[in-house]
């Protein structure tokens, strides 16, 4: 292993810095677990650490935290990596900032109110101006711009040339960008190197425009559509459009570590690609290689998660809908701990891990802390997304006292999710809608993606099949199905339901799906009673209607049963995720199988 002499090194202490430094020459120490083997069969990037201060901060990170989202898997980052977190509560702790930290989240003109009224803006505006240490992530690379177009135009910070503007939807372009899509490094930037060739998260309605005015911050573009500003960096002013701590992990962990070093003139020691940080690092296996070159599809692992008969929390998986085993006791399914097994998706490569408390929030949301306390938890180890459903709505509790939808969801936001999930109350919102052609503002739907943007609310739709003889037998949109009903009716319209699919609505899932999309959904969960559990291939019918007919992302689920149900998925329809539980938690078919044959057929993913 090569190391380099540096002629003023400052020593640390071990349990300060996420490396051991030796003093004239700073050398990584290598975990004693990792094996010869594995250094044999891997090449070390060529990477090398030497400090030039020796300030006793030197393990600390402040984060502007200004308390919209889900910062919490940023701030479990720093901390896996083995650095203290610092918050601000001032503009003063900004302008003290040794490296600071902007994980923006949320809707541009919300997060712009708070900085001003804050005097934060400003402070922020004479720290980057100042070229001191700062990493934006996703709105806190957006807010360095001059405006933006969501709910506006809204003014920015002002600090890079343009205006930040709305995916344009058409030529089946689906808005909110999500998943992980390829970079375009367009010169060297250190916190991007190696990360080219990898898929890396987004999730955003919104991007800044390359031109000739900001060509000096832009180090990265990503092409949706157009080509737009993935990163930008100018001397110690770094931003990234996507989510480091949410591309899983890897490379994208240390992105934030090398952040953090070469913004305080330290240059990184030839770590191997393969490994973690920790404190120390720790081996881990090094996923297929792959050259990324467009939006990927996703691949979700969902964990339907409810209390069982003895009280404890599990992950169940119904056969429509149905949670209880056929047998004398009747007792609830139990398929295992939903944040081990949240944590065994991450490694397996799943691209998403959405929970589901079908049974919770019944009468006070707020109080379901074993709920909560399986985010937080979940959080800690798992860096991919994290979407949780399950009673999001407005409630009143016993005492009186009247909670908003806003203030649930922003509790689950704070808890680690990055995405809420709304089943039943966005029915009622739609079927309010079609009868007053009226936008309150006060659905749930409407609320949270006022202030988190769209792209942090999905719905769930649960519809059930009914066949009917013609297309004009109900006010509802039918198709002509595939297989015809079991009186031979060749068409069909699909029920929604509420409550877990124990009451119809009369609302139809093409007509929801088209409403909730205009009152803001960002995302469309797409279930099937069915075809739940079945284990013969999603509702293709039911997935080609929906994904036909708006222009926001569509996750297919229910009936998953073999890799080539998640192909045809994709190959028959504009499905942009497919979504499994029962196959991937009694492991009759891991997640990496299905991504290596999605890979086989020629449909991109993120491996």
């Amino acid at each position: 292993m090569e190391t380099v002499a540096c002629a003023s090194v400052t020593s640390f202490a071990t349990t300060s810095l996420p490396f051991s430094f030796l003093s004239q020459s700073s050398i990584i120490n290598l975990p004693q677990n990792c094996h010869k083997s594995t250094l044999k069969s891997r090449s070390p990037r060529k990477l090398v650490t030497c400090a030039s201060s020796g300030s006793s901060s030197g393990s600390v990170v402040t984060l502007l935290d200004y308390g919209a989202g889900n910062v919490r898997s940023v701030r479990n980052a720093i901390r896996y990596l083995g650095f203290e977190i610092e918050d601000v509560r001032t503009p003063k702790d900004i302008l003290n900032a040794d490296r600071l930290i902007f994980p923006g989240v949320g809707a541009f003109a919300s997060a712009m109110d708070v900085l001003t009224k804050t005097g934060m803006a400003e402070a922020l505006c004479t720290y980057i101006k100042n070229g001191r240490p700062f990493l934006g992530i996703c709105l806190g690379l957006q807010l360095l711009f001059e405006s933006s177009e969501e709910n506006g135009p809204v003014n920015g910070l002002g600090l890079i040339p343009g205006v930040v503007g709305r995916f344009n939807s058409s030529n089946d372009f689906r808005v909110p960008h999500i998943g992980w899509n390829a970079l375009q490094v367009a010169k060297d930037s250190e916190i991007l190197d190696d990360v080219g060739d990898h898929h890396v998260y987004f999730v955003h309605s919104y991007r800044a425009m390359p031109s000739d005015d900001n060509k000096e911050w832009v180090s990265s573009t990503c092409n949706y559509g157009d080509d737009f500003i993935a990163s930008i960096q100018r001397g110690n002013v770094h931003a990234v459009q996507f989510h480091p701590e949410k591309s899983g992990g890897k490379k994208f962990e240390l992105l934030i570590l090398i952040f953090v070093f070469t913004c305080f003139q330290f240059q990184i020691v030839q770590v191997p690609s393969h490994w973690h940080g920790n404190g120390l690092f720790t081996c881990i296996p090094k996923p297929t290689q792959g050259k990324a070159s467009k939006l990927a599809k996703r691949v979700i692992a969902c964990l339907d998660v409810r209390t069982n008969d003895k009280g404890d929390l599990v992950v169940t998986k119904g056969d429509q809908y149905d949670v209880r085993e056929h047998t004398k006791e009747n007792e609830v399914r139990n398929l295992g701990k939903p944040v081990e097994l949240a944590g065994q998706y991450y490694k397996d490569r799943a691209d998403e891990v959405s929970f589901l408390n079908i049974t919770g929030f019944r009468d006070f949301p707020l109080g379901d802390l074993p709920m909560l306390q399986v985010l937080r938890h979940t959080s800690e180890n798992v860096f991919v997304p994290l979407t949780v459903g399950g009673g999001i709505r407005d409630f009143t509790d016993a005492n009186g006292r009247y909670y908003s939808s806003l203030e649930v969801a922003s509790e689950y936001f704070r808890s680690g999710a990055d995405k809420i999930s709304i089943g039943s109350d966005a029915v009622y919102a739609a079927e309010e809608y079609i009868k007053t052609k009226v936008k309150t503002g006060k659905s749930s739907l409407e609320q949270i993606s006022n202030v988190y943007g769209n792209q942090a609310v999905v719905v769930s739709i649960d519809p059930r099949r009914v066949y009917v003889k013609g297309p004009n037998d109900v006010q509802f949109k039918t198709i002509r199905v595939t297989k015809p009903g079991p009186n031979g009716e060749e068409y069909a319209w699909y029920q929604c339901t509420v409550n877990g699919g124990r009451e119809g609505r009369p609302i139809g899932a093409y007509e929801l799906a088209k409403v909730v999309e205009e009152l803001g959904a960002g995302e469309i969960l797409l279930n099937c009673i069915d075809c739940d559990g079945q284990g013969k291939g999603f509702d293709i019918d039911l997935i080609k209607l929906i994904s036909d007919a708006v222009c926001i992302p569509v996750i297919a689920s229910s009936g998953a049963g073999a890799v080539e149900h998640f192909s045809e998925v994709f190959m028959k329809t504009n499905a942009s995720a497919a979504l499994a539980a029962g196959i991937f938690h009694r492991k009759e078919v891991p997640v990496q199988s299905v991504k290596a044959h999605l890979l086989k057929e020629g449909i991109e993913v993120r491996m």
